[in-house]
């Protein structure tokens, strides 16, 4: 499943839609407040204790005991009957199941469904009635009870139930939609990951307890009907000639969390893949079109996924539907992969640049898991991380392989790999595996960690092992436990077998510990000679771990490059010990050395200043790679924020950037500017770094302008998407009045904006436009037929200015205009565009609370929603005020968001305390005329 968490490339389009927004963008402010070296340790500490103070009285973890194992099921035949009138849906189960232990009750999940009658019918026996059925709500189970003991062997377990199509999208639920006459009707659609199938059928509800399925749907005749697998017989119903029944083939073993249908309206474009395999991608009634370049994507990635884990494709077909309610960004249920319209369909001609990347890498994700997480699937959800954070990284290996000029490497550094970092790096992180027991629990780890340093690590681990041993590994992994359950381990081991390197010893501290370390090196010169004095510095978490326990100690794969040849690895070696010299030959004093090339290591570095300084001229002469002109920057600003350096050193350092030509580089200076400009709304100096930030990105402005040049490719297009927005918001004269300009003829008609170019002007107007210009913004989203658009201008919308016209925003994302899970976006818009916005959009959660826990319940938006909402605060007093909200409004799925987001506001206070002095000095001084 992929989440939209403001992550991946919607990155470009968020970064440029609200440049200043500390929580949507990629790399939102980089805590790396438990990486700091003990020797500076006094200057901080204060504020994670702090933290905990604010958080530790978060209720306990719920008892939780799995399913028992004395009846499982082999195969369930199930047929739904869904009303798209009344919104109710009739069941009818007959599992075969095996009984190990002979028992008297059957306990299986059950959640929001009624069962009518049950019976068990044993191999070759009398049909027993169950007597009893004992609903254990909180648990999410149903106990049932039969007169005398079910004995060992095999039976037909029979169940009649109904169930209510909820409108919370999860489980089986509705969607709404508009036909092209206007019409508003509802599809019937499913999303069972992580514990939902439970809400559509009585089942064993648990990843580990696979079964096939034999699935039928009886539906209105006029609507598409979808499974898992391909139709094999379509009916009429016996007793309603309105009816059709679908019936499917028989699915492989497979998890209850994987099974999908719909029921709708659609349309589709058909294509082969080169192994044979069809594939259809399903849009709304009349968008065909808008299907085309998924299902190029999709005919070209099935080949290279079967090609790289050399292992087939098992199913005979694999559908990609877009789906209009859908709360996550994508979900892989095996042969029907489901979709936000966003992540799927791409028009022609008024699509961007950074949606047809967001659909490439979705749609790479989602097809990965075909073989990751489907064929071998994870034993428990304390294993997440394994789906997720390799189908994370093998989406970018997937996207570069079709799409080479996305130069998408660089692009995961910022989107992915500082992201976690960003994360990883508060005290209230949590282990990339984390133990999980009641279902409330695992929606709290569809969080950055399972995704984004899942897949920093991978990537880490797979240039440790080198490519060939690492696909051998994962040819032997998958091919060990196709149709079954696997673990952490037991990726190592095959992993270790296939490259003979110490695998599970290097890995488990990268997996079952949180945080990371950070890399103090210097160096000492002797003739042609470097040796580099690494120290791994003792982060925070071990200054605060109770007596007696171990500190964090972690296996370092370290690469070094030389300015000799950036692009070449010159020395590879594995950290093992708190201190070590290396020594590096045939290196003159003149040439600088870089610590982790590619940025690919998961730890931050920190250079003496001897090093640091050799390393600047790289960045201004662009010797440097892009992606380590990257990460030097974005370390720098991690190290500021944690206090570890002056923010004043930063600034100068981005100065040195003037002449960068690289959209990536741009994206992420663009990033920390915006949470830099967040922090400093705080102050009455705020149009000091908006200044600063004019000056930085005018030369690029300029040498780009608003014309698409002949030769320009993909990342030109973002690029220049994010300098406009950035200096239209920043108050950039020359770029508002063209905005403005451009804007005016849009709407009337005579000169329509490029995709492209949409966000950064709609941003730019809003933000210094009024209350004619929020009513145009409406007016074009409620004429706006692709719901692209319409997410493109519900982003922005946070950004007016004026309060009145915030409150307005804030009672639209509730309206009936914006989709339920676009709500959370709106609000996060608001929240992320200025002090007064952060105020409002607060309170108007607060206000509103009941209605938005209410519509996402436990799912993941939730935590998006608060996290969005308070990230931003930068007084101490907030941390209070949003703790002592949620002891008294408690959001189960949420509490270590809540955490975090608390910790988040002591550091952002923490640091406007330590260094806004420095930096007004700074700015001023920039300003002042040469004396």
């Amino acid at each position: 499943m992929l989440l939209v968490l403001g992550r991946r490339v919607l990155l470009s389009f968020v970064k440029r839609v609200i440049p200043q927004d500390p929580v949507l963008l990629s790399n939102p402010i980089l805590q790396d407040f438990r990486t700091i070296k003990f020797r500076v340790i006094h200057s901080s500490t204060v504020f994670a204790s702090a933290t905990r103070q604010n958080t530790d009285t978060m209720p306990e973890r719920r008892p939780f005991v799995r399913l028992p194992t004395d009846v499982y099921p082999v195969n369930y035949g199930l047929c739904l009957k869904p009303d798209l009138i009344d919104f109710t849906f009739e069941g009818k189960l007959e599992a075969i199941v095996k009984v190990n232990l002979a028992t008297n009750q059957i306990v299986m999940n059950c959640a929001d469904i009624d069962i009518i009658t049950a019976s068990f019918v044993p191999e070759g026996g009398e049909e027993i009635n169950a007597t009893g059925f004992n609903y254990q709500n909180e648990d999410e189970k149903v106990t049932l009870s039969f007169p005398s003991a079910l004995q060992k062997g095999s039976g037909t377990l029979k169940i009649d139930f109904v169930g209510e199509l909820n409108d919370k999208m999860k489980g089986f639920y509705r969607s709404k939609y508009a036909t092209p006459a206007g019409e508003i009707r509802y599809a019937a659609v499913t999303q069972f990951e992580a514990t939902d199938a439970r809400r559509a059928f009585p089942c064993w509800d648990e990843p580990a307890i696979k079964a096939t399925f034999d699935i039928s749907l009886i539906v209105p005749k006029d609507r598409v009907a979808l499974s898992n697998m391909n139709v094999i017989d379509r009916k009429p119903h016996p007793e309603d000639d309105s009816l059709l029944e679908v019936k499917f083939a028989t699915t492989p073993i497979m998890s209850t969390y994987l099974v999908a249908f719909v029921i709708g309206e659609y349309d589709f474009v058909e294509g082969q893949s080169s192994d044979g395999v069809t594939v259809r991608v399903y849009t709304p009634t009349g968008k065909a079109e808008q299907g085309k370049f998924a299902l190029e994507v999709a005919v070209k990635t099935l080949p290279f996924y079967n090609e790289y884990f050399n292992v087939p494709y098992p199913l005979p077909k694999i559908d990609l539907i877009a789906i209009a309610d859908f709360a996550a960004g994508a979900m892989e249920n095996w042969g029907l992969v489901t979709y936000r319209e966003t992540a799927l369909l791409i028009d022609p001609k008024n699509s961007c640049s950074s949606s047809r990347q967001w659909v490439a890498l979705v749609v790479g994700h989602e097809l990965a898991h075909q073989w990751f997480g489907n064929l071998v699937t994870m034993e428990w959800w304390t294993h997440l991380w394994l789906n997720e954070g390799f189908a994370s990284w093998i989406e970018y290996l997937c996207v570069d392989h079709c799409f080479p000029d996305y130069d998408i490497w660089t692009q995961f550094v910022s989107a992915d790999y500082t992201r976690a970092l960003d994360l990883d790096a508060l005290d209230n992180s949590h282990p990339i595996e984390v133990n999980v027991g009641h279902p409330s629990e695992v929606d709290e780890i569809f969080d950055a960690i399972s995704y984004s340093k899942g897949a920093s690590v991978i990537r880490m681990l797979h240039n440790y092992i080198g490519d060939k041993d690492f696909r051998k590994g994962m040819h032997s992994y998958l091919l060990k436990f196709q149709h079954k359950n696997a673990a952490t381990e037991d990726l190592w081991d095959c992993l270790e077998q296939a490259s003979g390197k110490p695998i599970a010893l290097v890995m488990s501290s990268w997996t079952k510990q949180m945080g990371f370390p950070i890399i103090v090196v210097d160096q000492e010169q002797l003739h042609e000679t470097k040796f580099l004095l690494f120290s791994i510095s003792l982060g925070l978490a071990c200054v605060n771990h109770p007596p007696g326990e171990d500190c964090p100690n972690w296996m370092v794969p370290i690469s070094i490059c030389t300015g000799e040849d950036p692009g070449c690895t010159k020395l590879k070696v594995l950290l093992d010990s708190p201190e070590t010299t290396i020594t590096i030959n045939n290196v003159s004093p003149d040439q600088w050395v870089k610590i982790n090339p590619g940025t690919v290591g998961f730890y931050r570095i920190q250079y003496s200043s001897g090093m640091l300084e050799s390393l600047l001229p790289g960045i201004r002469d662009l010797t440097l790679l892009p992606v380590d002109r990257l990460g030097l920057q974005n370390d720098l600003f991690s190290l500021s924020r944690a206090g570890m350096i002056s923010t004043v050193e930063v600034l100068k350092l981005m100065e040195a950037f003037v002449n960068e030509p690289n959209y990536t580089v741009w994206s992420d200076l663009s990033c920390n500017l915006g949470v830099l400009s967040s922090l400093l709304s705080h102050t009455d100096f705020h149009e000091e770094i908006q200044e600063f930030i004019r000056d930085l990105f005018t030369p690029i402005g300029l040498k780009l302008g608003w014309e698409c040049k002949q030769g320009e490719g993909h990342l030109d297009a973002l690029l220049r998407g994010l300098v406009l927005g950035k200096l239209g918001k920043a108050g950039h004269k020359p770029t508002l009045e063209e905005a403005r300009r451009r804007f005016k003829d849009h709407v009337e008609g005579k000169q329509i904006l490029s995709a492209d170019l949409r966000s950064p002007v709609y941003l730019t107007v809003l933000k210094h436009g009024d209350s004619a210009t929020l009513d145009t913004m409406l007016k074009l989203h409620k004429q706006a037929d692709m719901q692209e658009e319409k997410n493109r201008i519900e982003r922005v919308l946070g950004a007016i200015s004026a309060p009145d016209l915030i409150q307005k925003v804030l009672t639209f994302a509730l309206s009936e205009d914006v989709r339920p899970q676009d709500t959370v976006s709106v609000i996060g818009g608001v929240a992320g565009s200025s002090k007064h916005g952060r105020k409002a959009a607060w309170k108007f959660v607060k206000d509103n609370w009941e209605e938005l826990h209410n519509r996402y319940q436990g799912g993941f938006l939730i935590s998006r929603l608060i996290k969005l909402s308070v990230d931003g605060f930068a007084i101490d007093k907030m941390a209070a005020e949003v703790k002592s909200f949620f002891e008294s409004h408690h959001a189960p799925a949420a509490e270590r968001t809540v955490q975090q987001c608390c910790e988040n506001i002591l550091l952002n206070a923490a640091w406007l305390k330590r260094d806004a002095d420095d930096i007004h000095q700074y700015l001023l001084k920039r300003k002042a005329p040469p004396v």
